[in-house]
């Protein structure tokens, strides 16, 4: 994945810096940090197993590092529990959109452990991530699920609209 910003990652812009309060039960949305490693990484192995995709060490490492470098497009989110555990994770990047002539965000993962699903910590941490598009003029936030992700599709037809867009992977050429 090309690099094609700049903008440093959430724990080092002011705007993001702040945690967001939860409206009810103390939950708060902020970046993550350094001290987050080994909750970011339970969260994430979770994600994986979720799409059955394998999860090395080296893999949660080198995303860890991409949402710790300032230099990186991925940013991430956490949502803590009223103790401070995270307990969800979000990560995003801009993309351009030449054909509107902006920029966007893309949701690339979204995860919530099963015990604190149905407690709002999706909309934590999907509310924060509208925030952000305002504060930086992104034009919309997009992200993809699987068809069979039904829980989640249902919360996304809440707060989304649902395009007509069908999503294509292509490997890259032998070398």
């Amino acid at each position: 994945m090309p690099t094609t910003s700049t903008t440093p990652p959430a724990e080092h812009r002011p705007a993001e810096q702040g945690a967001t309060p939860a409206p009810s039960g103390g939950r708060t949305v902020d970046a993550p940090t350094a001290a987050d490693f080994a909750a970011w990484r339970e969260l994430f192995r979770g994600y994986c197993e979720l799409y059955r995709v394998p999860m090395s060490e080296e893999k949660a490492e080198l995303v860890w590092s991409w949402l710790t470098d300032p230099a990186h497009e991925l940013d991430g989110l956490l949502v803590r529990d009223t103790d401070g555990t995270p307990v969800g994770l979000a990560h995003y990047r801009p993309f351009v959109r030449p054909l509107h002539g902006a920029v966007a965000g893309f949701l690339d993962d979204l995860f919530v452990a099963p015990a604190a699903r149905g407690t709002g910590a999706v909309d934590l941490l999907l509310a924060r991530l509208r925030a952000i598009a305002a504060e930086r003029g992104w034009n919309t936030v997009r992200w993809i699920t699987a068809d069979d992700n039904h829980r989640a599709r249902s919360k996304y037809d809440q707060v989304a609209t649902r395009t007509m867009f069908v999503t294509y992977d292509m490997p890259p050429a032998d070398v």
